[in-house]
């Protein structure tokens, strides 16, 4: 199964006899914003336009913990993760399509979570809101409750799975260049990357429209960075977020992999843990 969905799929999909229920993931990282500017509001963005049907999701509510030694975005308590969904409609057996604002990255945390977890049929709205050609709704729904029951499975790395994988694997890291390379950290308390890792930006996976590069081409992108036919694959980036965006770039592109939640901002956080920098991974 494809992990995403264009806009015009996504139309037929929901004219058709089983629609899937939509969730509408828009967030930006608060940090990166000017000073003195109010911080994105996800909320206020879905109702003044969604798709029709869509139920909005909170990242920093419903689809991570509070911050804290786990990182920025820790995983979330699975029982509190498995109630936002069902309150949104989310089944076992009915097929779940994700958007976000556009960036893609938190729309991927869900679709990682929800797959994490065991959901069959999850896709990402290739693009988001910005490729969908439609009317917008400002109608909040109320769906009927889902039955869906998270129940982990494998492709998480903590931090110590994570060291040992980009000794052994490949270890992506998803973030910027600079960041990777030291020369800035405008967020996490230490500057550098985990050593042995690869410099992967995210930003690499889309086109200038936001959509994802084709398959062939993520699959030539990340064979140039080391990712070679059955190498076990992580990623990791600040906090868990655009990394899970770079590990459904490599299911588009056909290759499983593994993510670390707590990212760099875990990493950083302890002082025991080594940190490289400059462009060499070691």
């Amino acid at each position: 199964m494809n992990a995403i969905i264009s806009a015009s799929d996504l139309a037929k999909d929901l004219a058709g006899t089983r629609p899937p229920v939509l969730l509408d993931v828009r967030w930006q990282l608060t940090a990166a914003k000017a000073a003195g500017e109010p911080p994105f509001d996800g909320r206020a963005a879905y109702e003044a336009g969604h798709l029709s049907g869509a139920v909005y999701v909170d990242l920093d509510r419903e689809l991570a913990s509070a911050p804290g030694k786990g990182g920025r975005h820790p995983l979330p308590d699975l029982a509190q993760f498995g109630d936002a969904m069902r309150r949104a409609g989310v089944s076992a057996g009915t097929p779940v399509v994700v958007y976000d604002g556009g960036q893609g990255w938190a729309a991927a945390r869900a679709w990682w979570l929800l797959r994490w977890t065991g959901h069959p049929d999850v896709r990402v709205l290739d693009g988001g809101l910005p490729s969908w050609e439609g009317p917008l709704d400002t109608f909040v729904p109320a769906p009927e409750e889902g039955d869906f029951v998270p129940e982990p499975g494998a492709g998480l790395l903590d931090a110590d799975a994570a060291a040992a994988l980009a000794r052994s694997g490949v270890l992506l890291d998803a973030r910027a260049e600079e960041r990777y390379r030291g020369e800035v950290e405008p967020i996490d308390p230490v500057a550098g990357h985990i050593p042995g890792a690869v410099s992967a930006p995210t930003t690499e996976n889309v086109g200038a429209d936001g959509r994802f590069l084709p398959a062939g081409e993520l699959r030539a992108r990340f064979e140039g960075l080391g990712v070679t036919e059955g190498a076990r694959v992580g990623v990791y980036c600040g906090s868990g977020v655009s990394a899970a965006h770079e590990v459904l770039a490599l299911a588009a592109a056909g290759i499983p992999a593994e993510l670390y939640v707590g990212s760099w901002s875990e990493w950083s956080s302890d002082p025991d843990r080594p940190v490289a920098v400059g462009p060499d991974p070691r």
